[in-house]
């Protein structure tokens, strides 16, 4: 079995410049790591647990999907304060906070592509709560 040490998921957005705006300055993600030069060049940002990578360019002609293949999924304290937070910076709002069956409180929002994140609030009734 291999031993994973670190992860991290990859970004090719269409517009690099403008992804890093909405990563870094509407969610306010902070930087890990640059790399590289100019426009396609690297930026991780923390992501919690993980890491998020936006590098290089979606190759021309392929947009993203109705569905994208690839979602994010953000874990917060208090969905509707990142709520009213995102809104008031202009992401992009699919969704606002909602109870689910499962129990948990989620919110969809969609970056600059057309990504699909989950904005993920776990109540303290939730059994995904540590309770010692």
């Amino acid at each position: 079995m291999v031993h994973v040490l670190s992860s991290r998921t990859l970004l090719r957005p269409a517009d690099p410049e403008r992804s890093r705006r909405f990563y870094g300055e509407q969610l306010g993600l902070p930087v890990y790591r640059e790399f590289g030069t100019g426009p396609e060049r690297g930026t991780v940002y923390f992501l919690g647990g993980g890491f998020l990578e936006v590098s290089g360019r979606l190759p021309d002609g392929e947009g993203p999907r109705a569905t994208p293949a690839v979602q994010l999924w953000f874990q917060v304290e208090d969905a509707a304060a990142a709520h009213a937070e995102l809104a008031a910076a202009g992401v992009t709002v699919l969704r606002e906070p909602v109870r689910e069956p499962w129990g948990l409180i989620e919110m969809w929002i969609a970056d600059p592509d057309g990504h699909r994140i989950a904005v993920v609030e776990v109540p303290a009734d939730h059994p995904l709560r540590y309770r010692p």
